[in-house]
This record gives C-alpha cells, sequence and structure tokens, in this order.
C-alpha cells in the first residue's frame, strides 16, 4: 500500500474551474470521505462504463465537507485525510480528482449553473451518484438532472449505495461511530480495509525508553478521527518496512496527562525516526485506556500488551 504510484495519465485540480475539458468524462459527484466499499462498489461501476465508452472518470469532491462548513463542526470529524482520500481514488483507477472547495460560492451555486459548469470544463456525458441532491438548496435532485441530461446530452447515473455489511449499511456516519467505540473489526469491515493514521514522528518525553518500551509519538492531522481511547494491535509503515507495534491512543493518565498522543512502540526496531513520515494501521482493540499505580505498573501491563499484539498478528 505504501508503494503506490497513479496512473501516468492521474490528474488532481484544486476546483473545477482548473479541470479541462480534453476528454469526454464521466463523473462522480459526492465527498467520498474514507472511500468505504459503498463509495468503491459505486466508483467501480463508473470506471468499468468509462472505459466501456473511451472516457475519463473523474470524481468532484467537496474539502471542507459540507457538513463541517455548515454545521461549523470543530474537533475531529474526517475518516481521511484529502491526501488520503486522493490516493484511495487513484488507487480505484480514478484518473481525474477535483478538490472542489466547499464555500459560500459553492453553497449558493444554483444546481443548472453547476450543471453548465461540468459540461463546460470536464465535457461531462455521464453523472455519476448516490441519492443526488447537487446545488443551493437541494434544487438538484434527480428529475432535475435528468431533465438536464436529455437537453444537455448527458446520462445521470443514481447508483443504489444500501451496500451492507453484516446486516447493516456501509455509510460514512457508521464508520465514525465504530472508531469512537473501537470497533476496529466493524471499521475494517466497512472500509474494506485497516483504518489508516498517518503523521509525523515527534519528540515526546522518552518515558517510554525509561522503563524499556520506546515509542513513537505521531502528530497528526488535528482535524481526522482516532479510535477509542485503548491500546492497539496496529502495523507501522516506516520508511518501506512494515513493522509490528503496540499502539496507545489516549492522554497517558497514569502520568498526569492531559492531551491527546498517540504512542507507537514498534516491536524489534531500534532506528531512529524522529522527523520522518509514519502510517499505523489499526488492525485490533487490545484493551482500554487506564491509570497505573505507578510506572512499574504499567510497564508489566505493556509486556502483556505486547504480548497480545504479537498475537493478533499472526493471526491476521
Amino acid at each position: 500500500m505504501d508503494q503506490f504510484s497513479p496512473l501516468p495519465s492521474f490528474r488532481v485540480v484544486p476546483n473545477l474551474e482548473q479541470a479541462t475539458p480534453d476528454r469526454p468524462t464521466f463523473v462522480a459527484v459526492g465527498v467520498f470521505d474514507g472511500v468505504h466499499l459503498g463509495h468503491q462498489a459505486l466508483l467501480e461501476q463508473m470506471i468499468a462504463a468509462a472505459h466501456t465508452a473511451n472516457a475519463r472518470p473523474a470524481v468532484l469532491t467537496f474539502f471542507p465537507h459540507p457538513a463541517v462548513y455548515l454545521q461549523q463542526l470543530q474537533g475531529r470529524y474526517y475518516l481521511t485525510t484529502l491526501e488520503e482520500r486522493v490516493r484511495l481514488l487513484a488507487e480505484l483507477g480514478i484518473e481525474l480528482v477535483i478538490t472542489h472547495p466547499f464555500d459560500e460560492v459553492t453553497r449558493t451555486t444554483h444546481a443548472a449553473a453547476f450543471v453548465d459548469q461540468l459540461r463546460h470544463n470536464l465535457d461531462m456525458r455521464a453523472l455519476w451518484g448516490g441519492h443526488f441532491s447537487l446545488g443551493y438548496e437541494r434544487q438538484g435532485d434527480l428529475p432535475f438532472l435528468q431533465a438536464q441530461g436529455a437537453s444537455q446530452g448527458f446520462t445521470v447515473h443514481s447508483v443504489d449505495d444500501l451496500l451492507m455489511w453484516q446486516g447493516e449499511r456501509v455509510s460514512s456516519s457508521r464508520i465514525r461511530r465504530a472508531l469512537e467505540t473501537g470497533q476496529m473489526d466493524v471499521v475494517t469491515g466497512c472500509l474494506g480495509r485497516p483504518y489508516r493514521i498517518t503523521g509525523l514522528v515527534t519528540h515526546g518525553q522518552e518515558r517510554g525508553r525509561t522503563i524499556g518500551f520506546p515509542t513513537a509519538n505521531l502528530a497528526i492531522w488535528a482535524e481526522q478521527i482516532v479510535p477509542a481511547y485503548g491500546v492497539y494491535a496496529t502495523w507501522a509503515y516506516v520508511g518501506g518496512k512494515r513493522v509490528p507495534a503496540a499502539t496507545n491512543v489516549g492522554v497517558r493518565p497514569t502520568v498526569s496527562g492531559h492531551n491527546l498522543t498517540i504512542e507507537a512502540h514498534l516491536l524489534d526496531f531500534s532506528d531512529d525516526i524522529y522527523a520522518q513520515e509514519i502510517s499505523l494501521e489499526f488492525i485490533s482493540y487490545i484493551r482500554s485506556e487506564q491509570k497505573f499505580a505507578g510506572l512499574d505498573s504499567l510497564k508489566a501491563q505493556i509486556a502483556q500488551d505486547v504480548a497480545a499484539v504479537q498475537s493478533r498478528l499472526v493471526e491476521v
């Protein structure tokens, strides 16, 4: 997964105005936060149809998330960074990703004008999505878009996104809820891959080193959701290597911590990785975060955690 190279034809542009109508294009419009199995199913259908028609498969995604902008949400909400979202879309075979800003101009753009922009800037021949509601005050519903398509020469494909996993619909909101409760089996099942967080290794207080369990402290994007506080079996990707790691997410109550930290103890690994970017894939929840009587008790529990992590990662 770390060694990803997009197709030679792949492009990413920061807004619709910078797209070019140099090829007939099939475009899916949506946020696609997480690029979960439901998103993948829709996009795979569109990509196959685009290839059959000798057209370019494209995605117009929004950043910030419309919910973040409209509801003025603060804190951690996203399942992926924008860069990770783009990478995942390219990995599926999307050839053009437009990371269009969701701002006041976008919010107040009428559906007909938005369709005109798609036609003009993309040479759009097919519009794909789940439950359509494009444009100001959701004017661009499915009947409206179908009428626009009939008059302007593009087709509209509303794909049923009711993809199920273990009897419940796959959705970004379901994945967010599962992360908040540490249900990594649900998260992995709905994403079709383990949940990933990427950040730079920063200097911490180095208490782990003093008790024989040095950790890499990750500085991550402040708006990405982290799993519930606790200890996890994870894979760390660093310098082209995949390394098993016991990762703690929380505030370190035993040493009177207050701020969120993500600390990964990389097993059988001693390289100096300060200031390097590493990614963590969360495989399995081990235990909740707890306060210990002292460092000796904490050290004994970490040894048990490491053994549990080794066991869990052998199973997957």
